[in-house]
């Protein structure tokens, strides 16, 4: 059986995914009145100059049934079985439609509800693609990683809340707070939606660095196979200091840095930066 790994563009997965041969199905932005594919004709900055022009967050949406239904279509036309990663159902329809897709091909598709985003959906694609290499059918790759989704730590820190608010996740209040007191609040996933967590208080380089220290207490066990650094085009300091930190704290075999597409960044803002692995 030829299994073909598949996910949304929303998995940020970097270089991996060529690595790794991954089929990607682009979501679309929309700017005004203009669509874009996700991570082919659209990229962060082309975002960043939308929001500074025009005070506006772009628009996302999820490709459609028929979409889903052609972007299946090619791999199980080549005698494949496709296994599709989508993200969070609670924050987006890819997955209903892909879902809906999936039945016209009698039992050829698997979709997966990673209940996660960015490259927190990306660990899952890794950990399928290790377990196709190992031999594994689709039907224990399903069942693998279906267990995971809930060990999966996608959480992030923002510079600022502009996006937040924008994007109706914070008050103006909260959001002037916040900027005049240097406060970053901890954003992750529980139960495949984002919620708020702990306020970090002071620089970025410092409020990274506490992070990742509670990010060790409070997964003492985890999967040291990989971690994802993926940030929305932060500045280049951090990103190193995010590294060396990771690495002082941590024991991951490799430790991979992804920048966010242009659907992610669309939502949480540049500088962004999260720290995401498996926890066992």
């Amino acid at each position: 059986m030829q299994i073909q790994l598949t996910a949304d563009s929303t998995c940020d997965l970097g270089k991996s995914i060529a690595e790794r041969q991954i089929g990607i199905m682009p979501l679309s932005v929309i700017l005004g009145t203009d669509s874009f594919r996700d991570g082919v004709d659209i990229v962060p900055q082309d975002i960043f100059n939308y929001v500074q022009k025009t005070g506006q967050l772009p628009k996302t949406a999820a490709p459609s049934i028929v979409d889903y239904e052609e972007f299946f279509g090619r791999y199980v036309s080549e005698g494949k079985t496709v296994i599709h990663f989508n993200i969070s159902s609670k924050s987006s329809s890819s997955n209903a439609y892909a879902n809906e897709a999936a039945k016209n091909f009698a039992g050829k598709v698997f979709v997966i509800d990673t209940k996660a985003l960015s490259s927190g959906q990306g660990l899952l694609v890794m950990k399928a693609a290790d377990l196709l290499e190992e031999g594994k059918s689709a039907e224990e790759i399903v069942e693998t990683v279906n267990a995971l989704r809930s060990k999966v730590n996608t959480s992030f820190i923002p510079d600022r809340l502009d996006y937040l608010f924008k994007g109706g996740r914070c008050s103006r209040m909260q959001m002037y707070g916040a900027n005049i007191l240097k406060i970053h609040p901890l954003i992750e996933m529980e139960d495949g939606q984002l919620v708020p967590g702990k306020k970090y208080r002071g620089r970025m380089d410092k409020c990274i660095s506490n992070y990742v220290e509670d990010l060790a207490i409070k997964y003492p066990n985890y999967d040291a196979r990989r971690c994802f650094i993926t940030h929305s085009s932060a500045d280049a300091e951090l990103v190193e200091f995010a590294k060396q930190k990771v690495a002082e704290t941590f024991a991951f075999d490799e430790v991979l840095e992804t920048v966010a597409g242009s659907v992610i960044t669309g939502h949480c803002g540049r500088n962004t930066l999260g720290v995401l692995f498996i926890a066992e």
